[in-house]
């Protein structure tokens, strides 16, 4: 395929392609700007082609455009968010990807950016942060009942008693604290008794749960914008002053893009925050609570968890305090009882046995949803096996049955263990099963006899 051929598709494709594209020389020239920039940009090819970019694009400078900083450092930009206006007044916000464009002698020719347009999602994002901030504001003016502190936290379980101890302590301080757990086990509970308890009490508690909107809402409901940041913004404050004082919960805090991340380390370090478009630093003072229920070093920047992970709480899931089972559901029977008119006086053996022998995915949250099922159509009288759903039913069953081949293994095992001396590699010939396989199982059964090998 010849030079000019190649050319000439090179200028098809990029004609046509749905992103807009972007390329400038090594001085800051366009030589390239297709369909998709001039409708992004509200411009034409006329506007744009040969002349330098700030004098396209005025409110940039050469430390805020993505093309000028590329070309300056040819570091290579991904996904990089910017706001500017073009020369006729227009605001447009992007998220850019800007790429150096090297000769073949390896020196920087020039630069092109490839870029989507997300002005409509931030005047979507505005509307969000609006109505987040009635809402946050009538939930600190009214008295809410559904607000919780430590004194409501049900259970006698050792590793919750442990957890709420810490909290209490940590309560006192303004320091991070990060709660993980699994869904369902009480994260926000133990959230907002730290809050509660703690010298901010009288000041805002805001909560966001950053798993519910995309980044591009986030990053605006989180710091706020000024107007003429992008088209429909507003002089608004975002979540981290609205909590300014007080304590900001961010929950599923691994749901937060790493460049976010960044730019929470940086309020937290610095104390300061820039809403979006704006120049202006202002001074915040807030507790940050995060709670994720993944495993933190993994769904966190390295530098952020290290920064959060001050206090660290970790919520037992609800299988691993069976005996607070009855306790939970006297206090969440008492509770419907009182709401919808019921009058249900406990739970039978029998289903107490199902409760307790059910593995609880969903953890106390799906054990409180249970029993208000239950009580849509029980009104007095015991809760009986089967008012249960039939999968409680059957995993009782199958846990059982599982019990009683792990009762019978571990006989087996701790036979053959005896006839062999405690030697592990004979009672692993007597057995038929491979040497490490034996010592794994002895490990899960927790054999503390000396062994040989």
């Amino acid at each position: 395929m010849n030079s000019d051929i190649t050319h000439n598709l090179l200028e098809v494709i990029i004609s046509q392609s749905d992103l807009a594209i972007h390329v400038v020389d090594r001085d800051g020239v366009t030589t390239i700007y297709n369909n998709a920039a001039e409708a992004m940009d509200g411009l034409s090819r006329q506007d744009v082609l040969h002349r330098h970019i700030l004098q396209v694009f005025p409110s940039l400078n050469r430390d805020t455009s993505t093309l000028l900083r590329v070309l300056a450092s040819g570091q290579p930009i991904y996904n990089q968010q910017q706001t500017y206006t073009n020369l006729h007044g227009k605001s447009i916000a992007t998220v850019n990807t800007t790429l150096p464009i090297t000769g073949q002698d390896g020196e920087r020719v020039g630069a092109v950016e490839m870029a989507r347009d997300v002005s409509t999602i931030k005047a979507l994002s505005q509307q969000v942060i609006n109505l987040s901030q009635r809402l946050q504001k009538h939930s600190s003016e009214a008295n809410d009942p559904s607000f919780y502190s430590f004194d409501q936290i049900v259970g006698r379980d050792a590793q919750l008693l442990a957890v709420v101890d810490k909290a209490r302590k940590a309560a006192r301080t303004s320091s991070p604290v990060l709660i993980s757990g699994e869904t369902g086990t009480g994260k926000e509970m133990i959230a907002q008794s730290i809050h509660g308890f703690s010298p901010r009490a009288s000041h805002p508690f805001v909560a966001q749960n950053c798993a519910a909107l995309p980044e591009s809402l986030l990053e605006g409901l989180l710091f706020g914008s000024v107007r003429g940041s992008f088209t429909g913004a507003m002089d608004r404050p975002g979540l981290l002053e609205l909590a300014h004082q007080g304590t900001l919960l961010l929950d599923e805090i691994g749901s937060l893009p790493p460049a976010l991340q960044a730019k929470l380390l940086r309020v937290l370090e610095h104390e300061e925050v820039r809403r979006l478009g704006d120049t202006r630093v202002r001074k915040i003072s807030f507790r940050l609570v995060a709670a994720t229920a993944a495993e933190p070093r993994e769904c966190l920047r390295p530098d952020l968890y290290y920064r959060l992970n001050v206090v660290s709480l970790h919520m037992p899931p609800l299988r691993q305090r069976i005996r607070d089972i009855p306790m939970l559901c006297a206090h969440f029977l008492s509770r419907q009882n009182r709401e919808m008119g019921n009058s249900i006086t406990g739970i039978s053996h029998g289903a107490m046995d199902i409760l307790q022998s059910y593995h609880w995915p969903g953890n106390v949250r799906e054990l409180a949803n249970l029993l208000e099922s239950i009580g849509n159509y029980r009104e007095s009288g015991n809760i009986v096996a089967t008012d249960l759903p039939e999968h409680l039913r059957a995993g009782r069953e199958e846990f059982s049955l599982r019990n009683e081949l792990q009762q019978l293994e571990r006989k087996h095992i701790l036979a053959a263990m005896e006839a062999a001396g405690n030697n592990i590699s004979r009672a692993a010939q007597l057995l038929k099963l491979p040497r490490q396989t034996l010592q794994r199982k002895l490990k899960a059964l927790g054999w503390h006899t000396n062994c040989t090998e």
